[in-house]
């Protein structure tokens, strides 16, 4: 597959280093200015930015471009589904301390940051994300690692937010290099979607901050093959130099990615990129994301389509995060069936759930 070209049809857009109003929106000839004020009300709520790297790959002209359905925003957004959640996959419930999520037994979620370089429509933190009132403090980070120290039970710490990679170099580097310190550690992962949406930012001082006695393990997030650009194959080819493996997560979006075609070009750039494809997350029930889910149904028929036809080095896992905070699930027959109109998803620990489909 051929690297992707920015769309010359979107060269205005750069005048703006980052979109984040519905004016520059308009500007960048992304949505009609009719919409601005209904847009800006959206950006009230969930917050807005496009990189100019992203935005050079929508093409204006296609009212089913599928990088501008990941990150312009809309005004159906303002809308919310009955079954729609403020924390559909519960963070809430595992959350003994902020920015800390305790989940499963062996591992946590650490959040330093609630910012991010571009936000995703469909993000299950949307409500959270780029609200500097909701980020964890100095103090909440020491308590935090408090908690992590005083748990000998956990042995991964896995980076997210926000996206740990829009912290400075040296913010980054003194918190791997605290968590370097914790003995009972096997092994740090990072969740971002920087080398994808500015892989401007993995420069030598980036890859210097990432050193850590403790292995690091990178996952990026990307959906379709025409965000795997020339620069982010640049971008992964330093990290993997430096020793950091690389894998991806995805999230199957009605109008992105949801046929066998896309997925398989996705799953194999990643591959040629040498990123292993980790995770398919069925979408989450996040409030005004309406339009990107399908079916789990559906979703199933898709990645079944996938087997045979592609490299079992290119299959990721197709999983569903049980609303509660029940943690993921395979999308497999022996944990996830149809019954009487509705499904039953056995979480982690064996204990099944009821699973209603939008």
């Amino acid at each position: 597959m051929a690297d992707s070209a920015p769309n010359p049809a979107t060269s205005r857009a750069v005048k703006n280093p980052t979109i984040r109003t519905g004016a520059q929106l308009a500007d960048a000839g992304f949505v009609k200015a009719a919409d601005i004020p209904r847009l800006d009300t959206v950006g009230g709520r969930y917050s807005i930015a496009i990189p100019a790297g992203l935005a050079r790959l929508i093409d204006p002209t296609d009212p089913d471009d599928p990088i501008a359905r990941q990150f312009v925003p809309d005004p159906a957004e303002l809308e919310t589904d009955g079954n729609e959640l403020d924390d559909p996959i519960g963070d809430n419930a595992h959350s003994p301390i902020r920015g800390l999520v305790h989940r499963y037994p062996d591992r946590v979620l650490l959040m330093p940051t609630l910012s991010c370089p571009v936000y995703c429509r469909y993000c299950f933190r949307r409500d959270r994300v780029g609200r500097a009132a909701d980020a964890p403090s100095a103090d909440d980070l020491e308590a935090a690692y408090g908690y992590i120290e005083a748990h000998p039970k956990i042995h991964e710490v896995i980076l997210t937010g926000g996206d740990p990679l829009s912290l400075s170099d040296a913010r980054l580097s003194r918190i791997i290099q605290r968590l370097n310190r914790i003995p009972h550690l096997s092994n740090l992962r990072i969740h971002t979607r920087v080398p994808v949406a500015t892989p401007g930012r993995v420069t030598d001082g980036l890859v210097a901050a990432l050193r850590s006695d403790l292995p690091i393990w990178m996952v990026l997030h990307c959906n379709h093959a025409r965000e795997l650009t020339g620069d982010v194959a640049v971008a992964c080819d330093r990290l993997i130099k430096a020793g950091i493996p690389l894998l991806s997560q995805s999230v199957l979006l009605k109008g992105v990615n949801d046929n066998v075609t896309t997925l398989t070009e996705l799953m194999r750039r990643l591959i040629r990129l040498r990123v292993k494809p980790y995770y398919l997350h069925h979408p989450d029930r996040a409030r005004g994301t309406k339009k990107f889910r399908l079916s789990l149904a559906e979703g199933r028929d898709l990645v079944a389509a996938l087997r045979g036809n592609i490299s079992g080095l290119c299959q990721p896992t197709y999983v569903v995060d049980i609303p509660g905070g029940y943690g993921k699930a395979p999308v497999q027959p022996d944990r996830a069936m149809l019954y009487a109109g509705s499904w039953r998803i056995t979480d982690y620990q064996g204990k099944p759930h009821v699973y209603e489909d939008s």
